[in-house]
């Protein structure tokens, strides 16, 4: 009867099978899916087994809700407050047997991937110990902190990335691993996409993350001027938005707060929920191409200037492999990671899902890790990395992936060279926003 009366408390239909008595939820809303419900906390360490119950519990009620308005939920998360913080410096070498533990957690209670938050640049050790957490557990993600405002630019933490990157690169003949790790410049805690996702208190919170970069296909669709099919686009935000937030805002008495909603277009590799689709039906001729820039920029503010309890990136997404339009460009050529970071200035994530040749080395990977944190200080927004080094792969050749979620392209060309002084020191320095 929970799920019921949340319905009804928020205005939506519950008619009822007179026949059996039950609850018939409204018809599934075709478009936009809700990538995943994130609930964040601080498990403590050893694990609170109660806490974590709690998670599984809201977490369940909260999918059901969402459900029983319509609205396909496709994973609910769990994330914690960063492990170093969890565990403790003197800790930090227990970080296997934490992933272990909380892994068997989320198979028992249901929730289907944890983020054990990022390596920080105050416990160098923090960096080096992700790869083999991440060769033991294929659901719990990890990231590790590049810059942000209190800290700076932290050359150090910037190669300790790389090299995250790079050795987590060798752990699956696809280069999958990498899907585990983001590199983080300037993200607040509380963004629920993974793996950029972590908390920062005590208290449990949670925030929901939307798959919906068809409704910015089908918002200039027909449209025949870019200020109409901007308007479809905040219309189409705000009608959902508003009812999700509803539905979160009426969950349980004792819930947790609800942070809002992480609005970003993310795609799903076909062209109807394709972002680089978007793109073009808003007249740019491919993406990659001069224009789309101001498309992207314009993706990115209609969501800002929508209506409803934002939270996280909230942007345009660019994950090369998980879009089929920006995986064809790529694999044309027409896009480049040097168009993907310029596109960083303006839209949501940053870099994600780009496939680099399997001989990346650290060296390389540094000055564009360097770049996108450059970009998020600068600017004052979040970006993140997230880099797949393929094994045995060279730029030019064709992926491969046997893998539901993403959509085969060809390794990206990666125009990178080694840093030199004083760049390739372990130098800290401010970049004040502008």
């Amino acid at each position: 009867m929970q799920t019921e009366n949340i319905l009804k408390t928020c205005g939506l239909d519950t008619s009822r099978d007179e026949h059996r008595g039950t609850t018939r939820p409204p018809s599934r809303i075709e478009i936009m899916k809700i990538r995943s419900i994130t609930y964040f906390c601080n498990p403590k360490y050893p694990l609170e087994e109660k806490t974590l119950q709690k998670a599984g519990t809201f977490l369940a009620e909260a999918k059901s809700a969402y459900e029983a308005a319509g609205y396909e939920v496709q994973t609910v998360r769990v994330a914690t407050i960063p492990f170093p913080k969890l565990l403790g410096e003197e800790h930090i070498n227990k970080l296997l047997e934490l992933t272990n533990q909380i892994a068997g957690f989320a198979d028992a209670l249901n929730f289907g991937y944890v983020s054990l938050g990022p390596a920080l640049p105050e416990s160098p050790r923090s960096y080096e110990v992700i790869p083999d957490a991440i060769f033991v557990s294929k659901n719990v993600f990890f990231s590790g902190v590049m810059a942000d405002k209190t800290r700076g630019l932290n050359l150090a933490a910037i190669r300790a990335c790389a090299e995250v990157i790079v050795r987590c690169g060798q752990i699956e003949a696809n280069g999958f691993a990498n899907l585990q790790f983001a590199a983080l410049a300037n993200v607040p805690a509380g963004a629920p996409f993974f793996p950029a996702a972590y908390h920062d208190k005590d208290k449990p919170t949670f925030a929901i993350a939307t798959e919906s970069a068809d409704l910015a296909v089908q918002a200039f669709e027909n449209a025949q001027t870019i200020e109409e099919g901007r308007n479809n686009l905040i219309s189409e935000i705000e009608k959902h938005g508003k009812k999700l937030a509803k539905i979160s805002n009426s969950l349980i008495s004792n819930s947790p707060r609800f942070l809002g909603i992480d609005f970003s277009l993310a795609p799903f590799p076909d062209d109807a929920h394709s972002l680089g689709n978007a793109v073009e039906k808003m007249g740019i001729p491919k993406i990659g191409l001069h224009g789309s820039l101001a498309a992207a920029a314009i993706l990115t503010e209609a969501i800002d200037r929508a209506d409803f309890p934002h939270t996280g990136f909230s942007g345009f997404m660019q994950p090369v492999l998980e879009d089929s339009v920006l995986a064809k460009r790529a694999a044309e050529g027409t896009l480049t990671i040097k168009d993907a970071l310029l596109y960083s200035a303006v839209c949501g994530t940053g870099l994600d899902t780009i496939p680099l040749a399997g001989d990346t080395t650290a060296e390389q990977l540094m000055p564009l890790l360097l770049d996108l944190s450059a970009l998020a200080l600068r600017l004052d927004k979040p970006l993140t990395a997230r880099l797949m080094p393929i094994p045995g792969k060279k730029a030019g050749d064709e992926t491969s992936f046997d893998f539901g979620f993403f959509a085969n392209s060809k390794v990206m060309s990666l125009e990178s060279e080694q840093l030199k002084a004083p760049f390739n020191s372990s130098e800290t320095f401010e970049i004040k926003k502008r």
